[in-house]
């Protein structure tokens, strides 16, 4: 019987409970725990899937106890060209080269991804509850898109993309769908989605015959990009994370101020 299938419910594997706390990333946990640098209530344990429930258990790292996790959200605007992974194997920049101070020394991950050339509104926290649930697609989160597209879209299209479509992905369909400007050269198009499929406002518009030039994320849930410059962050406090998303993991989050 392997360790996974010992696991009691809250229960997940040791070098994941170091991941969820904001300890270290995975890679560094498993080291970390093979290395005999972490005691869970007391003892060495050299297995990084040894079941703890991170919420519960007495961690050490190298003698030292940790603390609770303090969880964390930053709203950040994803510059065009940036990576949403923590490296990238072609050393092009990533968002977590954007953080400074106290931000840079965290375990954050994002909240779902933008492409390379999307840019806009992107959630980074250690929260993995809040995560979670902002990415299951039963809870239907709403985010919305601005996209410069090639040509005039009419009205008929936008009825389209609000009717739905197949693809390789499955059906992709707008929630809602406005046309805030058109030219016979290019249009402007908000949507507001709640699937979160893999590049789906450009399979949607390329559907259409109407390829983007241009895409942002402007808002997530009820929390909007604002003026907020491109590659600025600025940290979300617990309270506007439950207006912004009603019925979400509640999250205790430090009160670090905006950063340029």
């Amino acid at each position: 019987m392997n360790s996974k299938s010992k696991r009691k419910p809250g229960q997940v594997s040791l070098e994941r409970a170091l991941s969820k706390r904001g300890l270290a990333s995975r890679t560094q946990a498993r080291g970390l725990i093979e290395g005999g640098q972490v005691r869970v209530n007391g003892s060495v344990r050299r297995d990084p899937s040894f079941p703890v429930n991170p919420d519960r258990a007495v961690l050490e790292i190298a003698g030292e106890r940790a603390g609770a996790l303090e969880r964390v959200t930053y709203l950040l605007h994803k510059p065009r060209g940036v990576v949403t992974t923590r490296s990238d194997e072609r050393g092009r920049p990533t968002v977590f080269s954007l953080l400074k101070g106290p931000a840079a020394s965290l375990v954050l991950h994002s909240v779902g991804r933008l492409d390379l050339a999307t840019t806009g509104l992107l959630l980074l926290t250690n929260d993995t509850r809040l995560s979670s649930w902002l990415t299951e697609p039963a809870n239907e989160v709403a985010r919305i898109y601005l996209a410069r597209v090639r040509g005039e879209v009419t009205p008929e299209q936008i009825a389209r993309l609000r009717v739905g479509m197949a693809s390789e992905v499955g059906v992709l369909r707008a929630q809602r769908a406005e046309l805030r400007k058109v030219s016979g050269r290019e249009s402007l198009v908000e949507l507001e989605l709640t699937t979160g499929k893999n590049r789906e406002v450009r399979r949607m518009m390329e559907a259409i015959e109407h390829p983007v030039i241009d895409l942002k994320r402007i808002a997530f849930g009820g929390l909007v990009l604002g003026d907020l410059a491109s590659g600025a962050y600025r940290e979300v406090s617990a309270n506007e994370l439950a207006r912004a998303f009603p019925g979400a993991p509640a999250a205790a989050v430090t009160g670090e101020s905006s950063v340029p």
